[in-house]
């Protein structure tokens, strides 16, 4: 289940980590300084655009930021089209 806390607590691991300010995470975001500190401490939410991006800045998955997961890392990309064995083509 999705918690903005855990949300917000692994955002600011990830900036931290990085050695990022907060200004600067709300630069690359497009948005002001307060929304981010509002996103890390659970107090606001952000698109699906700027959240696709702050995975890929960070290269942590969105299931790690959504506390879905304990792995911080994005699963490997599977090829285009391959949904695994059994999985419906688009023509069925």
């Amino acid at each position: 289940m999705f918690s903005a806390e855990i949300f917000g607590q692994r955002l600011r691991c990830a900036r931290k980590a990085c050695g990022e300010k907060q200004e600067e995470l709300g630069l690359i975001l497009g948005v002001g300084k307060s929304q981010v500190s509002e996103m890390e401490r659970g107090t606001a939410s952000t698109t699906l655009e700027r959240f696709s991006l702050i995975c890929e800045h960070y290269n942590v998955s969105a299931d790690y930021l959504l506390g879905l997961t304990d792995e911080p890392k994005p699963y490997k990309r599977r090829k285009k089209g391959s949904f695994g064995k059994g999985a419906v083509s688009e023509a069925d």
